[in-house]
């Protein structure tokens, strides 16, 4: 029994019973059609199962509906849950999404990734950008494509989306002090990502805000372990009080090493982290954390590269950010 070849354009005009060149004007969304034809060809596509052949599309209309999307260490929550909200927004307008994940990020690197980006026919770049050495590198990036980056701080010619990453860090720090804390210390993330920094510009900011002490902060390296190390450190002290770790995975080794030298949480100490990860909830105890919405983040940042690729963002560059949400639970008093 011979194989059923799907169909093709011809089939489709054939039952809508109009030309060759109406469906293609359909399907490319030409305004010179009559919504009756309109509605009949669609009705066809819909009966017959048609899916246009995109390379073919490519040629006549010099578009591709591709957008590429850079990011770097997808093992982490935030990177990882900001390329899910960009593929997700880009499937939503009818984008096809190529994906350049970067095992090191540097100016190089990048570059080179736009290059391959571009090499594909890309319309526009989305550049998960979360440590300063790239920063900089947007600008070269963006000649001659658009592009939109996303949590990379604000760029003079390249439009960009972020959180308030100060703002979180400052949302926490109150949090505690109100809770009567004599003061809040930190476990920071590297200090080479923006995020690491904004958090912790946002703890001394509240700290000294209120007047209350700004203690040396202890540097991880987002992961459990490091946490792990400074839980470690800070449980010897017995001022410590309350501790906000810049992000959830760090606050979880913390967690266990105030844990095995008996110091209760939130009895004795008071715990916070951030980006709220799908495991906080089930942690002893639940986690206290900052939730970001990486949905409208990526919302955000397709919006802004369409604007650029429609020329409706001709203007001068948008600079959007988001405001965290504090999700409180039992690992603060």
């Amino acid at each position: 029994m011979a194989e059923q070849q799907p169909p093709v354009m011809a089939d489709v005009a054939k039952l809508a019973g109009v030309s060759h060149q109406t469906v293609s004007r359909v399907l490319n969304d030409h305004r010179n059609v009559r919504p009756e034809t309109r509605s009949r060809v669609l009705a066809a596509i819909e009966e017959l199962g048609y899916r246009p052949n995109s390379a073919a599309r490519t040629l006549v209309t010099r578009k591709s509906q591709t957008l590429g999307v850079i990011s770097f260490d997808t093992t982490l929550y935030g990177p990882a849950s900001m390329l899910y909200g960009i593929e997700q927004a880009a499937r939503a307008a009818n984008y096809f999404v190529s994906i350049a994940s970067l095992r090191s990020i540097d100016r190089g690197s990048l570059l080179d990734a736009v290059g391959r980006l571009r090499d594909q026919a890309v319309e526009g770049i989305v550049v998960i950008a979360p440590q300063t050495p790239v920063a900089g590198a947007l600008e070269v990036a963006a000649s001659g494509v658009p592009l939109v980056g996303v949590a990379c701080g604000a760029s003079e010619n390249v439009p960009t989306v972020g959180i308030d990453q100060r703002g979180g860090g400052e949302l926490v720090t109150r949090h505690l002090l109100e809770r009567g804390h004599r003061t809040v210390h930190h476990v920071a993330g590297p200090l080479e990502w923006l995020d690491a920094v904004g958090r912790l510009e946002g703890w001394r900011a509240e700290l000294t805000r209120a007047g209350a002490p700004v203690p040396e902060p202890v540097t991880g390296d987002w992961s459990a372990e490091s946490g792990y190390a400074a839980g470690r450190r800070l449980a010897a002290d017995p001022e410590v009080t309350a501790v906000f770790c810049a992000n959830d995975h760090m606050a979880l080794g913390l967690l266990r090493a105030f844990h095995e030298v008996g110091r209760s949480v939130p009895g004795d100490v008071s715990v916070v982290g951030f980006d709220d990860i799908p495991e906080t909830s089930f942690f002893q105890p639940p986690l206290t954390t900052v939730r970001q919405d990486f949905g409208e983040l990526g919302r955000l940042s397709l919006r802004l590269l369409v604007d650029r690729l429609t020329g409706g963002g001709s203007g001068p560059p948008e600079h959007v950010e988001l405001p965290p949400t504090l999700i409180i639970r039992e690992s603060t008093r």
